[in-house]
């Protein structure tokens, strides 16, 4: 009688097995088909993400129901569903929107340090690498030092105007027959010198008062903001997640080398400029709704792909880890030395700087 051959095992040895090296959990990818539509699943991916939007709910909750007066879940639940109640002003004014927008901004921060960071090849690039808060940041001051804007209401605006020309700038100016993503971080680390530059030279000569104001602004902020600014953000995530979608496919052959990807019939440098564009976008009026806070877009696509364990930047669990990170950040802030409350800016970029060297130098790619 005779046997059939057993399969071969998958050999391990990247010397021997490149793909296993570059896709070390191919094995978790699972083909989704429904008539003509298709879908690539990532087993793990998918998981991560359940627990992220648990993790994130329960935050959220937390967030609600903490600080210098505790309010039941119950009673959160209550406002939340629109019946009145004696905590409508502090759960319904006050934290629930400045809890969405934390939420939001830093989804929009973990996408767009995903999408940075894709196209530069990168991992410690970020939307402040090519200036966009250094032009925001300047946009404002200016904004403030020759009068420009009398209305508060109207400095998110400038600030997103303001990061976009940066970050147009710095594109501009590192574009030689093709974008070169070390050309086009070095331009954009030089940018953002002279900008951050004109800002300090507005704080040294500015009355206090003003002087204060940029100041808080610049460390970033959810105190006293809240759906004024959350709502543009909605659309602005709502308008761009076509877009979105489409990037999460792109990434994949920019996971390769440029000529590798130019093989597989991808226009490698309009691919890069649309990705870019769509990265300024969410950062920007991120920056705009918050100011400018550190970290976020910098750690959360590489805590997400260690995580996932993925060959790209996942879009989408980089967007609910920034989420988290954020509001966390958020709450911790606000409760941790009543009734002072720490700018969540300062936070982040206190915590977050040794924490990314620690994670980069102790685990530079995910097994």
């Amino acid at each position: 009688m005779t046997t059939a051959p057993r399969e071969r095992p998958r050999d391990p040895d990247p010397a021997r097995n490149p793909d296993h090296a570059r896709y070390p959990d191919s094995a978790g990818l699972v083909a989704i088909r429904r008539g003509s539509l298709s879908l690539l699943l990532h087993r793990r991916s998918a998981a991560v993400v359940a627990v992220l939007v648990v993790l994130l709910a329960g935050v959220m909750l937390l967030a609600a129901c903490v600080g210098q007066t505790y309010v039941p879940p119950g009673e959160v639940w209550r406002v939340l569903r629109g019946h009145p109640g004696p905590y409508d002003l502090i759960v319904g004014e006050l934290r629930v929107p400045r809890i969405v927008l934390g939420a939001l901004v830093g989804a929009a921060l973990g996408m767009s340090g995903a999408l940075v960071q894709t196209v530069t090849r990168n991992p410690l690039a970020s939307p402040d690498v090519i200036g966009v808060g250094h032009g925001a940041a300047a946009a404002t001051v200016l904004a403030l030092a020759t009068g420009t804007v009398a209305s508060p209401g109207a400095l998110p605006a400038v600030s997103v105007a303001g990061g976009l020309a940066a970050a147009a700038l710095v594109y501009v100016l590192a574009w030689r027959h093709g974008m070169q993503p070390s050309r086009f971080v070095l331009t954009g680390v030089g940018i953002g010198v002279a900008l951050s530059a004109v800002v300090q030279l507005y704080l040294t000569e500015s009355e206090l008062a003003a002087a204060e104001q940029v100041k808080l602004w610049l460390t970033g902020s959810l105190n006293g903001r809240g759906w004024d600014q959350a709502v543009p953000l909605t659309w602005v995530l709502l308008l761009t997640l076509p877009a979105l979608v489409w990037a999460s496919r792109a990434l994949r052959p920019l996971g390769l080398d440029p000529d590798t990807a130019a093989a597989l019939g991808v226009r490698v440098h309009r691919t890069q400029l649309a990705l870019t564009v769509l990265g300024v976008i969410l950062a920007a009026t991120a920056t705009g709704a918050a100011g400018p806070i550190g970290f976020i877009a910098l750690t959360a696509p590489q805590l997400s792909r260690r995580l996932t364990r993925s060959p790209q930047l996942p879009l989408t669990t980089s967007a609910l880890t920034g989420a988290l990170i954020l509001v966390t950040a958020d709450l911790t802030a606000r409760t941790l030395m009543p009734p002072l409350e720490i700018p969540v800016g300062a936070l982040t970029a206190l915590v977050g700087g040794p924490y990314l060297l620690w994670l980069l130098t102790h685990n530079n790619h995910p097994r």
